[in-house]
């Protein structure tokens, strides 16, 4: 297999074609062809390797995806955009790179194309926003289910109304001029537990979130830490980076826990809702990251509901930058 390796010497950047080989028991690593200080070199360099043009072409999707993503980064940093003091700065550069190309490239395609790209997305983000909950419907069965209309064998009718609620709500959401408060999110999340839960509203019971080291909001105090959250995010949505707004609500939404069921799918509805309310792409929480995805959510429980600490929130930050970096050159490319 071959790929593209970024090395990076002072504020210098050189790239490198690797290829990576088993041999018995091992994964053996080499260089085998420098290929510039810029994106521009890359591409014509690669053009140029005919003794590598088959491993090359195997490898397209990768490397396509290699030299789109570094060229943004690359005119991100021609901006010299300004430091943000809560976020990693290379995160903030690839967070910056991927609203680049979302608002220049992907927005300005045909809107055939468009719709077609988003209805992948809503496959990828519905079957892993489920499966972090439990559902059973693996990605294959997701697909026929959301594309084709194939209702998936042995599976009860909660999991099936679980994808396709995600999908109705998301395609809603998408151009929805509504503004984040109390009624319209009580309204997402109806629309995602349409069928499965008959629970709307805030709760007004205690609930007990399993495996967790946090206690939810007390059940008469729901309505009064919603406030809370809402009028800290009004306070910060035109101060904060949209991803840290995004994030940091997202967590403390969680920790509250609203509503009876149905608070881990609604909050990653919500954290695409602003950031795609700033211009930005929406991110897929992958299943496979979950361990990863509530160690960071843990980390940030130290918080409260006003708190925005760097120390405690950096990692569920940088976690989500990446998981977004992951989504965009992976789907919208």
């Amino acid at each position: 297999m071959v790929y593209i390796y970024k090395k990076f010497v002072g504020n210098k950047t050189y790239y490198y074609l690797r290829i990576s080989k088993r041999k018995g028991n091992k994964v053996v690593i080499k260089d085998i062809a420098y290929l510039g200080t810029n994106i521009d070199d890359v591409k014509r360099t690669l053009n140029n390797l005919p003794k590598y043009k088959d491993d090359i072409r195997k490898a397209y999707r990768t490397i396509n995806n290699f030299i789109e993503s570094n060229r943004y980064v690359e005119k991100i940093r021609g901006m010299k955009i300004k430091i943000d003091k809560y976020l990693n700065y290379e995160d903030l550069i690839n967070v910056e790179a991927c609203k680049l190309h979302f608002n220049t490239i992907f927005n300005k395609q045909d809107k055939n194309t468009k719709a077609e790209i988003f209805k992948n997305f809503i496959v990828e983000f519905a079957f892993n926003t489920t499966s972090i909950e439990g559902n059973t419907i693996n990605l294959e069965e997701a697909r026929n289910l959301l594309l084709e209309n194939l209702t998936p064998k042995n599976k009860s009718l909660r999991e099936i109304y679980d994808l396709q609620n995600t999908e109705k709500v998301f395609f809603e959401i998408i151009n929805t001029n509504k503004e984040l408060n109390h009624k319209f999110i009580e309204y997402i999340h109806k629309g995602l537990m349409e069928n499965i839960d008959l629970r709307a509203g805030y709760r007004n019971k205690d609930v007990r979130v399993i495996r967790s080291n946090f206690k939810a909001t007390p059940a008469p105090y729901v309505n009064a830490d919603m406030d809370i959250l809402l009028k800290w995010y009004n306070k910060n949505k035109d101060n904060l980076h949209p991803l840290i707004l995004a994030s940091v609500f997202h967590h403390k939404f969680e920790k509250i826990h609203p509503f009876m069921d149905g608070n881990g799918r609604t909050g990653r509805m919500l954290l695409n809702f602003i950031l795609m309310k700033h211009k930005y792409p929406p991110t897929i929480i992958y299943k496979k990251e979950r361990t990863d995805y509530l160690g960071v959510l843990r980390e940030a429980d130290k918080s409260n509901l006003t708190e925005l600490e760097k120390s405690i929130y950096l990692s569920l930050l940088s976690f989500i930058s990446n998981e977004l970096n992951s989504t965009y050159w992976n789907i919208f490319l």
